[in-house]
């Protein structure tokens, strides 16, 4: 039933009938629809958000894999798991986040502006809050090498920084380019004792970095893990990242009561590439439909161009690094490369969980240009003195495209600090 993987393409990207993809959760190779009216929001058991999810792998995959889905709920609702995640979110990252009122922000759109500031978080990003789960979860396993894919650098750090944090070898896959433009990230890589590699295939971003950590992962399957940096791959990737992520909504909540009297506010935005920052942001409110979801993709020079990143706009359902989605593909089923200012961005798809909430109508996504995400860097950094990651200042950017009445509660969700991204604003803004 199961013909040899194409020697160029082992089915990680859109991988048409007969090329050796294995479909994990239906032995007949079909993809079965889920009825939305028998689930909402949440993973069903095959690994599907409605139509979207699974796990399309080669064949050589299917020992990593499957040992992953047998195992990682066990492994991360023990209660000796979830006393040292909590116990490091809390020491070692720094957690909670704080959820920040931005009074001349707020003054600037006429409405209430709250930044819940993973921007904070050591190394500073969101990615700590996954990539501790997943060190313990390897631990678990038995694992003694990791493997990650990183665009913007951000995940990679903070994979090398656990990694430093346990002892544990570490490889952290790159696209060329990115290795070039988030030179920062790569040095602080290394001094953290982790092998980067540069990966020259494709356009040399994250795409081509995660096709590379993904070989890996099936040349050595008994003594590796593969952290995955955001809500995609094959189940149980996307409901692990975002459980893992989902301690930034859990603290909103809390926050948002104590500062504002109720648990709801008005909308929440966040940037989208793969979609952690905005799963674990958007995570315990996706059955509370009063409060609106906005995730913001990168346009790039324009969703009407060649150049852009935005997969919701333009892109249409397949399979993309083993799981069923939405992604920028041509009339054959290839992909088309994709564009962003931002490295963390640069990605021709996104998670199964966000292609759901799209289809369903429970999110609205929007995007942004390369232009007005400059600008709204500009205007955070100049109103408020914090310097946002060029990802973060996509859900920023959002704020000149939605209509805010003065009472609104708006909730984005600053997933990075601005650091890693100053020779572009140095070079654009000619400080």
């Amino acid at each position: 039933m199961i013909p040899p993987s194409h020697p160029d393409n082992p089915g990680f990207d859109c991988p048409p009938r007969g090329t050796g993809v294995r479909q994990l959760t239906d032995d007949r190779g079909e993809l079965k629809s889920t009825n939305f009216n028998q689930m909402k929001y949440q993973v069903d058991e095959k690994g599907y958000y409605g139509e979207f999810g699974g796990a399309w792998i080669p064949e050589m995959m299917f020992t990593n894999v499957d040992e992953l889905k047998r195992r990682y709920l066990e492994i991360i609702e023990s209660e000796s798991f979830k006393k040292e995640f909590d116990q490091l979110l809390k020491d070692y990252v720094g957690r909670p986040s704080p959820l920040y009122y931005a009074s001349r922000l707020s003054e600037h759109y006429g409405s209430k502006i709250y930044l819940k500031r993973e921007d904070l978080n050591h190394t500073g990003s969101h990615k700590l809050n996954n990539t501790i789960g997943q060190i313990l979860l390897a631990q678990q396993l038995g694992k003694t090498r990791i493997i990650a894919e990183t665009g913007a650098g951000q995940h990679g750090v903070a994979t090398a920084t656990v990694c430093a944090l346990k002892g544990i070898k570490c490889i952290v896959y790159m696209g060329a380019l990115d290795v070039s433009r988030q030179a920062p990230n790569v040095k602080k890589m290394k001094m953290l004792g982790a092998e980067v590699i540069p990966v020259h295939s494709g356009n040399k971003t994250l795409k081509d970095a995660t096709n590379e950590a993904m070989r890996d992962w099936i040349n050595n399957p008994e003594d590796t893990h593969y952290i995955i940096g955001s809500v995609v791959g094959p189940h149980p990737y996307p409901d692990m990242v975002a459980r893992f992520q989902s301690v930034i909504s859990a603290e909103m909540k809390k926050q948002l009561l104590e500062q504002t009297g109720s648990e709801f506010p008005t909308r929440i935005l966040a940037c989208v590439g793969g979609g952690s920052n905005a799963a674990g942001a958007f995570y315990h409110f996706l059955d509370d439909e009063q409060v609106e979801l906005i995730g913001v993709e990168a346009a790039g020079k324009g969703v009407d161009t060649d150049e852009t990143a935005a997969t919701l706009t333009v892109g249409t359902p397949g399979v993309l690094h083993s799981s069923r989605t939405v992604l920028m593909q041509n009339e054959d089923g290839q992909i088309t490369e994709p564009y962003s200012i931002s490295a963390g961005l640069d990605y021709p798809g996104i998670g199964p969980l966000h292609a759901h909430l799209f289809k369903t109508g429970r999110a609205k996504f929007l995007a942004a240009t390369d232009e007005e995400v400059l600008q709204a860097v500009l205007l955070l950094t100049q109103k408020e003195g914090i310097i946002p990651a060029l990802e973060s200042a996509h859900a920023l950017a959002a704020l000149d495209k939605i209509k805010m009445n003065p009472d609104d509660v708006n909730v984005i969700n600053l997933s990075g600090s601005g650091n890693k991204d100053m020779e572009t604003y140095l070079d654009y803004f000619g400080y």
